[in-house]
């Protein structure tokens, strides 16, 4: 298996042409002068390095160890403290953290990328610090300042992890159900009662502390609120004290991700804070919410990377076959053109989900970072419209991709030593966790287009067109009539969402994927028209895949529109016992 190397160059067309990531950084009060592109490549070679020579070598004797647990302790795979670790010791978990409390402040659009790299080389140890950055970002949006001063800290240093205590076996994607107990204390505090399921990192060897955000109900509410509880009480110094309360009573035996620690949590009378307001604790938990959905959006595009570069390194070494008219006793397969078809599905696929990612990064770098509060609140409502589209699309497309390439290694990719089994396993649940995509695609089409009229998804699309508007070429064409279309039915659906309530629900999975297909057709033109004007070297491997993806991907979209505009009946008037 060759080494996992990092897709450097398109990362850098993507911030240095395609969104000129210098030219927003400087532009905004709090990143100016503190990163550009000459820093934030610095950043991307060493956490290429770092993935590569470290953490990718771990990838599959992680998966065959998988995470121990024994007397209520869990133990990480060999070599995952280690290389944790080093991500401690670069600074590397606080990142994009608020430098008030230790974070680097880089901002989103780079962080999506070096993000992409630990999915890339290891699903599941990035996963750790993955759930400690937005544990972090909730806790300093609406934690006091005094719970602040003494996590905040401990959770960039990467000394202390975080973890988001949100399900229990009752009560799934329905949070109502949710039986977790608050007790106030004369102190402030609260003591937590209940136990949790699928609680990724709730448990591991890695760091000394892990500090918990839990959703419980307060004694006589039945109103959720946000808790913070550490696995051990913290000093007035802020060291670790004694044990909280918390204990693991199982890990879950998964499918895949097996180096990674999901837990069943018990807390028996937990000492934990009120984050935020009580009563609003669902509101608060969707600040970590959101940012883990992007980061699991960024897992199924670092899996297809992963699975991109696997497969093609196959293909041009598997001697099968031979090419029409070729003498050679045998020839590699990328000759083929079934292999070339399913090589570039991936690849097209990928190159425009990672435009996606780095896009929907610069609108959360504008939402917070910028001055203006128009530009602010604008850019929040793009990020509320893309960041279902990031979590549901890239995932489900990063599946297609890994089983796809998978497909590529023919027998070869069924048996565990290739390593390309192991993406399609690890790759699974992303389409599940932080929200079905089923949920993320409801909200897509419920709440961020039809829930204010289509006003937010209009102006985004407009905005797109118009960066691609004096080109005159037939694929121009065929993205201008695409989104007209998907416009057309989504008015449609939003006239009679009010008089068929089930309509929404059954239709969003198909407007969503039309809507991320339509997309990634203007990533492609775009990223082929700013190639060729600055002279690029990847403009004619860029044209070539615009080529591919408007010829062979892109009509995907027209059968998805087809289906949406056949309404709900077929799916809502069906006899329940003929399901």
């Amino acid at each position: 298996m060759n080494p996992y190397q990092a897709p450097l160059s398109e990362m850098r067309f993507l911030l240095e042409h395609l969104f000129d990531a210098d030219a927003t950084w400087q532009s905004l009060p709090s990143l100016e002068g503190m990163v550009d592109l000459d820093t934030a490549q610095a950043i991307l070679d060493e956490a290429s390095k770092l993935n590569r020579d470290l953490v990718h070598p771990i990838n599959r004797p992680g998966d065959e160890e998988g995470v121990a647990f024994d007397s209520g302790k869990v133990t990480t795979p060999a070599g995952y403290k280690a290389a944790y670790d080093a991500f401690v010791e670069g600074g590397w978990i606080g990142l994009c953290g608020d430098p008030q409390y230790g974070g680097m402040g880089m901002p989103k659009m780079l962080g999506v990328l070096v993000d992409e790299m630990g999915y890339s080389a290891c699903n599941a140890l990035n996963l750790y610090g993955s759930l400690t950055a937005g544990a972090a970002l909730a806790i300093n949006a609406h934690g006091t300042e005094d719970l602040k001063a003494t996590y905040l800290p401990k959770l960039y240093s990467g000394e202390w992890a975080g973890a988001m205590d949100m399900t229990e076996p009752q009560a799934g994607s329905d949070l109502r159900h949710i039986r977790t107990r608050a007790e106030p204390q004369d102190d402030g505090s609260f003591l937590i009662s209940g136990s949790k399921i699928f609680i990724t990192g709730g448990d591991q060897d890695l760091t000394e502390n892990v500090v918990h955000l839990v959703l419980a109900k307060i004694a006589g509410s039945n109103s959720l609120s946000l808790f913070l509880v550490p696995k051990y009480a913290v000093t007035g110094s802020g060291e670790v004290g004694e044990a909280n309360g918390v204990t693991v009573g199982s890990i879950e035996h998964k499918m895949g991700l097996k180096g990674s620690a999901t837990c069943v949590m018990n807390f028996d009378s937990a000492r934990g804070w009120l984050i935020g307001r009580e009563n609003k604790g669902l509101a608060c938990m969707f600040t970590m919410m959101n940012y883990e959905r992007l980061a699991i959006g960024i897992q199924g595009l670092g899996s297809a990377q992963a699975a991109v570069q696997m497969a093609s390194d196959y293909a041009k070494e598997r001697m099968q076959g031979n090419a029409p008219g070729s003498s050679n006793s045998s020839d590699p397969i990328v000759v083929h053109g079934d292999v070339r078809r399913m090589l570039l599905t991936t690849r097209t696929l990928t190159d425009a989900g990672r435009a996606l990612a780095v896009h929907t990064g610069k609108q959360l770098d504008l939402a917070k970072f910028a001055d203006e509060e128009a530009v602010k609140a604008k850019a929040a409502r793009y990020v509320g419209l893309l960041t279902p589209v990031a979590k549901a699309f890239l995932t489900d497309r990063g599946l297609d991709i890994t089983i796809m390439a998978q497909q590529v290694f023919g027998g070869h990719g069924y048996i565990r030593e290739t390593g390309i089994e192991q993406l399609v396993r690890d790759t699974r649940i992303a389409q599940i966790y932080e929200g079905t995509n089923g949920i993320q695609a409801i909200d897509f089409l419920g709440r961020k287009v039809a829930g204010d009229n289509l006003v937010t998804v209009k102006e985004f699309i407009a905005e797109q067109l118009a960066l691609i508007e004096a080109d005159g070429s037939e694929q121009a064409a065929a993205l201008r009539r695409g989104f007209a279309d998907f416009i057309e039915v989504a008015e449609w659906i939003n006239e009679h969402k009010l008089a068929k309530p089930s309509l929404i629900n059954s239709l969003a999975v198909e407007m969503l994927d039309a809507f991320g297909y339509l997309l990634y057709g203007f990533y492609h033109l775009w990223m082929t028209k700013v190639a060729t004007e600055v002279g690029s070297e990847l403009a004619k491997p860029k044209a070539a895949y615009c080529d591919f993806y408007f010829a062979k991907v892109m009509p995907r979209y027209q059968a998805l529109l087809a289906c949406a505009r056949s309404g709900d009946d077929a799916v809502m008037d069906i006899n329940d016992d003929w399901l």
